[in-house]
């Protein structure tokens, strides 16, 4: 039966994504809707009011079973969502197909279901979501024998789960793993590296350990930017945030291991901090030890291990000397989702401006230094500087010069055998 206010799709998402993504600020939660609703009109010339666009966003392309789903996000879901109040430690993958009515017709509830069950090839659970009057008693059937929840919305905007799906295990594409990755404490969306040099989160792990006062002591022998190291050491792995507080990781315990093993104290290893502050020097020539010591844990960054494999294959194609877009570029041929969430802006008009609807990437666009995610083109790279493996430091994207901005290794392999 037809909707008395017909819902279109876009706006059954945007009330949808709304509903399952509540807090985006949350730990552990991302999501991104398909780089075909960053248009002005959807399907009959219905103009998307820019509002809508902005609940919609960050726009991306990801692709899960044999298509692209309308929203992918992670995020952990109450019992009236899922079939189960908890679904381990990590937070499900999910993914959602949306239908709309139509001036010609009402949902295609049916072939939403049949999509939204693909997906469950690699998402944990998988929903259609669609104006609650197109849902029919056949169609919540074949939800059930799927295993695809179903989302009713009312022309108000509230979503009633109509089916209930049960949460499954899978495998985890290059797409799937990027979304997980962007809702990790080692993501980038919304929140990442604020502070550019790695002596601050190293620092970090030797003031929690101290017997003063966490704060204090940071401000006093390292910088005066606490929550930022906090945040940081977080994203690198060297501390954890839990309900009781702050504490060390296997990694950030290392650090403090690494500090007994050349001073008496941590306080003495802290003295050190202070006597690097203000220096432009690259710290691994500055502090040769540590200077390894960061290596280590930039290594262990996801993204790190990602962008060197990627170089040094550029570096064997010739490309000896990349720039920025050069390898934007490059990473998007192989990995799109993750290309997208590391280097490009969130927001509403940068996603538009430089995806297509296919999620292709307008290379003139890449030009503009202000598209480019800050955390990854200045704080990072700065990070990969200090640590040895880039020649060069990152720049402000207000001040960036995208092909001129060179990303290259300080130490590329020559493939030739001797």
């Amino acid at each position: 039966m037809a909707s008395a206010t017909p819902l279109s799709e876009p706006m059954v998402l945007a009330h949808t994504k709304d509903h399952l993504f509540s807090d985006s600020t949350e730990s552990n939660t991302y999501a991104v809707v398909d780089t075909q609703f960053a248009v002005d009109e959807w399907l009959s010339g219905r103009h998307i009011p820019s509002a809508v666009r902005e609940r919609l966003a960050p726009f991306n392309r990801v692709e899960l079973g044999s298509g692209f789903p309308d929203l992918i996000g992670v995020c952990s879901l109450g019992p009236e969502l899922l079939a189960v109040e908890r679904f381990g430690e990590r937070s499900p993958l999910i993914a959602v197909e949306a239908k709309g009515d139509t001036d010609a017709a009402t949902a295609a509830v049916e072939s939403g279901i049949i999509q939204a069950y693909d997906r469950l090839h690699q998402a944990n659970a998988a929903y259609v979501t669609a104006p609650v009057d197109a849902v029919s008693q056949t169609d919540r059937a074949l939800a059930r024998e799927l295993n695809v929840g179903v989302l009713g919305v009312d022309p108000g905007g509230t979503v009633t789960p109509l089916e209930v799906p049960r949460v499954v295990g899978n495998r985890t594409s290059d797409d799937a793993t990027a979304i997980r990755f962007q809702a990790t404490a080692h993501g980038v969306a919304g929140k990442s590296f604020t502070l550019n040099h790695p002596k601050n989160y190293l620092g970090y792990p030797l003031a929690l350990y101290h017997s003063d006062d966490t704060a204090a002591v940071f401000s006093e022998y390292v910088i005066n930017a606490v929550e930022s190291a906090r945040r940081g050491a977080a994203f690198l792995g060297l501390v954890k945030e839990r309900p009781s507080g702050v504490v060390l990781t296997p990694l950030g315990e290392e650090v403090i291991r690494f500090a007994f093993r050349r001073y008496e104290s941590v306080t003495a290893a802290l003295a050190s901090f202070k006597a690097w502050n203000g220096s432009r020097r690259r710290f691994c020539e500055l502090a040769p030890e540590w200077g390894l010591l960061t290596r280590r844990v930039v290594w262990a960054y996801p993204a790190t291990q990602l962008l060197v494999t990627e170089l040094q294959t550029m570096h064997d194609d010739g490309f000896t000397t990349p720039s920025l877009v050069d390898l934007v570029e490059w990473l998007h041929v192989t990995h799109p989702t993750f290309t997208v969430e590391l280097f490009l802006r969130g927001t509403e008009d940068v996603r538009r401006r430089v995806l297509d609807v296919n999620g292709d990437l307008r290379s003139a666009v890449l030009k503009e230094g202000e598209v480019f995610h800050s955390p990854t083109v200045f704080q990072l790279k700065a990070i990969l500087y200090h640590a040895g493996i880039l020649t060069e430091r990152g720049a402000e994207p207000h001040r960036l010069e995208p092909v001129n901005d060179v990303w290259k290794l300080r130490e590329p392999l020559d493939t030739t055998l001797e």
